[in-house]
């Protein structure tokens, strides 16, 4: 027997229990009753980029800890609907069930997709025909970080052939992006600086697309890495602001090197 066979029968013991304490939950716990599915809207991002959080520290034992506040969210949700004859976790897990099958016919029919670009056209391709739409960039939700937003648009976008050749392409686009910007500011023009700046950072997200990079994890991970140099130069003031204002930029230029060097880049 597989260690998989082996796990299934706990897990769905462990499921049914989720969701029995979930309905208790919502019958005798004051703060359970009164959440509603917009209450619980900010859980489910805070709860997400916890999980992409661990992800990022591949802090493997907290991330089953996050998935399963995530979980709770899904099961949460489903409870309230449920209540309100919406719908319940069973309806829940049988469109998921019935997508998997409908969107892989390469493991679950006869059709064939020896590569993951195959794989991802095809799924693109169902889901097209499956929602009965007339645009292709349809389906991006409009409240998605506008990085992760904006390559989702470029990746749909390349499918239909109106793409660049390559990178080089996309980097003359941005320089000329960056000229625009210029021309902007010498003159002024909020408007335009602002419109300049966005051509800026979609033309950078096209060029990590090219580079299949995510544009939202990179900078994600420089965020970080900015915050991690940043409180180095904190402490070696003593967290004394300031001191670090009377020091000027050339000597906290100096303790951003040293802080680069201790990390060894």
């Amino acid at each position: 027997m597989t260690k998989r066979n082996r796990v299934a029968p706990e897990a769905e013991q462990k499921f049914r229990t989720l969701v029995d304490h979930m309905h208790q939950l919502r019958r005798e716990c004051p703060w359970d009753r009164e959440q509603t599915p917009e209450s619980l809207r900010k859980y489910i991002l805070e709860e997400a980029y916890e999980v992409i959080e661990m992800i990022d520290e591949r802090n493997w034992e907290k991330l089953g800890e996050e998935l399963g506040d995530l979980l709770l969210q899904v099961v949460f949700q489903s409870a309230i609907a449920e209540q309100e004859n919406r719908f319940n976790i069973a309806d829940v897990i049988d469109h998921i069930n019935h997508k998997l099958v409908t969107r892989h016919p390469h493991v679950f029919g006869d059709t064939e997709a020896a590569t993951a670009g195959a794989v991802e056209y095809n799924w693109e391709q169902i889901k097209i025909e499956k929602e009965n739409r007339n645009e292709l960039l349809g389906g991006i939700p409009k409240l998605a970080p506008a990085l992760l937003r904006a390559q989702r648009i470029q990746e749909k976008a390349s499918r239909a052939a109106f793409d660049w050749k390559d990178v080089g392409e996309v980097v003359e686009k941005l320089e000329e992006e960056v000229n625009e910007l210029k021309q902007a500011i010498d003159q002024k023009n909020q408007k335009d600086m602002e419109e300049e700046i966005g051509d800026i950072l979609f033309s950078i997200v096209n060029i990590s697309r090219f580079m299949d990079v995510s544009a939202e994890d990179a900078l994600r991970i420089s965020n970080e890495k900015f915050i991690r140099r940043f409180r180095y130069i904190e402490k070696a003031f003593g967290n004394d602001y300031e001191k670090m204002k009377q020091a000027g930029l050339k000597e906290l230029d100096k303790k951003w090197d040293e802080a680069k060097r201790n990390e060894g880049r």
